[in-house]
Formats: structure tokens, C-alpha cells, sequence
């Protein structure tokens, strides 16, 4: 079984990435904020949302891109400690959202302590129904999971091969096929999770 969900190029790249942002803390701790705008144009071009990403969404540009992180930098501004706790994302891209009027999409923190088994039929169900999952990870004791230390990604897929659970992670302008055990048994007891969107 396997499911991707459709995403947006900007150039060669698959989404957008905190390196281009000119502001120098929003290079070292936008990723919050640039998963809160990759989402925001997922919900125009895919869940009929309006009014979220001011620029021509036929033919989306990296110099737009980033003047949308400048728009969504005070929802979601980098700090000491980053965005390190899924309800300071929630509360964040929800103002943002009401800014916009957009009252109809919802957000449900998942904790990282959750167990694994539930979590995945949870990320199975999500990307099923058509939705994108943010996700953030803190510290991981796992050298594959290094490029995601301390850090909000997105899931856009997943795949099932020999009874391992695979997720599409996107990040940077790029995407990469994770095992979700792998990522969600960070070894660590302070743990990130998910945020679970849905629409009222």
C-alpha cells in the first residue's frame, strides 16, 4: 500500500526551504513557519481554502515564497528554544489563520508519547484523507534522523513494505522516505508529535 499527497514545486524544488529566507534567524529557526506556509498553500491548491497565500499560485516563486515567510515570521517567529512544543505551532498558525478568516481548519496536537502502533493507523488515516501532517522532532539518538534534529517537517506520504511503516518527510525544497519507527522512538523522553489537521 502506498499514498503520496500532491505537493507544489517552486523551481526544482519540492516546496519551499528556510535557507532562502534573508532574515538570519529565520535561516537557523524558520522551519516552523515555512511548514505553516508549505500548509497554507496546500489548503489553497488542494482543500479549496482562499485568501491564505497572497501571491499567483500558477507558477509560485522563490521570491514570493520567502515574502510569504516574512509574512508568517511573526505567527511563528524563531526564538530561544525554537517552536519546540506543538501547542505554541497551534496557537501560532491558528492566529494566522483567523487573520485570514479561515475558522474551518482544525488542528489537534498528536504527542510524541503516544505509541507507536495507534500513531501510525493515525498517519495512515490522516494522509488517507487527505491531509498533510506537520511534525516536529527534538533530539533523536539516531544517526539517519540527524538531518531532523530539533525541527518541523512535513509528511506527505507513506508506504508499507515488509511490515515496516515508510513516510514521505519533506523539508528544505527536498523530500526523503523515512521508517516511522525509526522516527517516532527518538530514545529520548522529551518528545515533539504531530499536529493533526482537519476541517469543521
Amino acid at each position: 500500500m502506498k499514498k503520496e499527497l500532491p505537493h507544489f514545486a517552486i523551481g526544482s524544488a519540492y516546496g519551499g526551504s528556510q535557507d532562502w529566507c534573508t532574515e538570519l534567524w529565520m535561516k537557523i529557526g524558520g522551519c516552523a513557519a515555512v511548514t505553516a506556509c508549505d500548509s497554507s498553500i496546500f489548503f489553497m491548491l488542494h482543500k479549496g481554502r482562499r485568501e491564505l497565500y497572497p501571491y499567483a499560485l500558477n507558477d509560485i516563486s522563490r521570491r514570493d515564497y520567502v515574502d510569504f515567510t516574512d509574512i508568517m515570521r511573526p505567527y511563528l517567529h524563531p526564538r530561544e528554544g525554537g517552536v519546540d512544543r506543538l501547542d505554541i505551532y497551534i496557537d501560532g498558525f491558528g492566529r494566522f489563520l483567523r487573520d485570514r478568516d479561515e475558522s474551518t481548519i482544525q488542528m489537534t496536537p498528536w504527542p510524541g508519547e503516544r505509541d507507536l502502533t495507534t500513531t501510525e493507523a493515525v498517519v495512515k488515516k490522516q494522509i488517507e484523507n487527505g491531509w498533510l501532517i506537520p511534525c516536529l522532532t527534538l533530539h533523536h539518538r539516531h544517526p539517519s534522523m540527524s538531518d531532523y534534529v530539533w525541527h518541523w517537517y512535513l509528511l506527505n506520504g507513506y508506504a508499507e513494505q515488509d511490515g515496516t511503516l515508510l513516510v514521505k518527510a519533506v523539508t528544505f525544497g527536498s523530500w526523503r522516505w523515512l521508517d516511522f519507527s525509526v522516527l517516532w522512538n527518538t530514545g529520548y523522553d522529551r518528545k515533539g508529535g504531530l499536529i493533526l489537521y482537519s476541517a469543521s
